[in-house]
């Protein structure tokens, strides 16, 4: 399997770009930038061993064409709109997973979503029905992905109008590590992304005895 990973530059696209090449996926790490995507590839072959999968740079554009089926977004939400509107055309028959949310510009405790409400409905809005979006991989820190010789700490809450796309992305989400959970429809994401933000607030409270902590879905145990 091969997947493209746009904005996998930044701290949390490198922590994803590893934990799936470590499991045996092929990625294609896209950037505005050809020459920065194949520098960050490079730098990050040393940490893959004997990985079976693969990490290779390039510019967005290309990443999109390399892509079998999926191909992930994870650049600062500055740069979603944006990247979305440049890339629609290529970006049809793929499955989108957006792992975006929209902070404030220098205050990243704080919600800022677009008049669309979350970031995942702002790539729904542009990519229309040729492109599936399944949001996803929101409240995962970037700290937690990078330190790929522990497990994820929390689960992932996914969320999507197409049941077909959910259904093909959560076996690639879950060679991450992760319990995935299908939290409903594209609305479901003005509050997912949105705990992105709590849980920044909360990981950086004096007041809290804990820095990277995610979400965790606890189910009563059978027989209690």
């Amino acid at each position: 399997m091969k997947i493209a990973l746009l904005g996998g530059t930044g701290p949390q696209g490198q922590g994803l770009a590893l934990r799936w090449a470590l499991a045996g996926v092929d990625v294609v790490m896209g950037s505005r930038n050809h020459d920065k995507g194949k520098r960050i590839a490079e730098e990050l072959q040393p940490r893959l061993g004997q990985a079976e999968g693969s990490i290779t740079g390039m510019s967005n554009a290309e990443a999109v064409a390399e892509a079998d089926e999926f191909v992930v977004l994870a650049t600062p939400f500055a740069g979603h709109q944006p990247t979305l509107e440049s890339l629609k055309d290529a970006l049809k028959g793929k499955i989108l997973i957006d792992v975006v949310v929209p902070l404030a510009e220098g205050n990243a405790k704080k919600f800022a979503p677009p008049p669309e409400g979350s970031a995942t409905e702002q790539a729904v809005a542009i990519l229309g029905d040729d492109t599936p979006v399944v949001g996803a991989i929101h409240n995962v820190s970037a700290y937690v992905l990078d330190q790929v010789e522990s497990r994820i700490n929390c689960d992932v809450l996914m969320c999507g109008n197409d049941k077909d796309a959910k259904d093909k992305a959560t076996p690639l989400i879950e060679k991450l590590g992760v319990n995935v959970y299908n939290a409903g429809l594209a609305v479901s994401a003005r509050a997912i992304e949105h705990m992105t933000a709590i849980l920044i607030r909360l990981n950086g409270s004096k007041a809290t005895p804990f820095r990277h902590a995610g979400l965790k879905i606890w189910a009563e145990e059978p027989g209690a």
